[in-house]
């Protein structure tokens, strides 16, 4: 008999066939690889990744694209999670790997980063721009071709004197914490609006939220802010 719970195989596959076509959505984090860089200022995107894996229930931690990844659905979009795991400043070799193998658009990237010129615990979306001196997002442009993904930056505010590279590589003041743990939350609220919806929504929603300490960004709507240039990314 060709029924199933009253309707018939035809009938199922028909509306099958009118469902959207599946999307693949590319969201990396970004970090440096190895136990010595865990829980450090430059690895607040590989927290912001591992929080939303949480959150989808899965665990990136299969090798692949010189990375480790995870596969997770949302709908009809089919998400990649990326940690690459060749040093900040080699990130584009995963990234480009991926997005060539599952043949990802760059609008359907986004890439999760560190950023000192905002204060420690805000949050900013930005459809595209340029690197804004972030080494990792640097090779990340060069190897795609093009700016034109997504990026979501979570400040760690600026280094207090000393070396900027020892900054980042150092892990938060106890202080910082909260802030920082509050920060990966919205992020997985921010990832899960752009997945669902659109940059535009998602930047809409997310950049018009005050920081962690109540306070406003005032560069909101601006493009991607410079980072200190004395930056180096092992």
């Amino acid at each position: 008999m060709d029924e199933t719970f009253g309707y018939t195989f035809r009938e199922v596959l028909a509306e099958k066939a009118q469902l959207p076509p599946a999307t693949h959505r590319l969201i990396v984090g970004l970090g440096n690889p190895g136990a010595a860089y865990d829980l450090t200022r430059h690895n607040v995107g590989f927290m912001a990744l591992d929080a939303l894996a949480e959150r989808l229930g899965v665990s990136v931690r299969r090798k692949a694209f010189n990375a480790l990844a995870a596969e997770a659905s949302i709908g009809q979009n089919k998400l990649i999670l990326l940690k690459p795991q060749q040093y900040m400043n080699r990130s584009g070799h995963a990234v480009a790997t991926a997005a060539g193998y599952y043949k990802i658009p760059a609008q359907d990237i986004i890439v999760v980063l560190d950023d000192m010129a905002l204060p420690t615990g805000q949050i900013r979306l930005r459809a595209k721009g340029s690197a804004g001196g972030h080494n990792g997002l640097k090779d990340i442009i060069a190897r795609l071709g093009t700016d034109a993904f997504a990026r979501l930056r979570i400040g760690i505010g600026q280094a207090d004197g000393g070396d900027a590279s020892d900054y980042v590589l150092s892990r938060f003041d106890p202080q910082q914490r909260s802030a920082i743990e509050q920060a990966v939350s919205r992020c997985v609220e921010a990832l899960l609006c752009w997945v669902e919806h659109d940059i535009e929504t998602a930047m809409n929603h997310f950049n018009s939220k005050a920081d962690a300490n109540g306070q406003n960004d005032p560069n909101t709507n601006r493009g991607d802010t410079p980072r200190n240039k004395t930056e180096q990314n092992p």
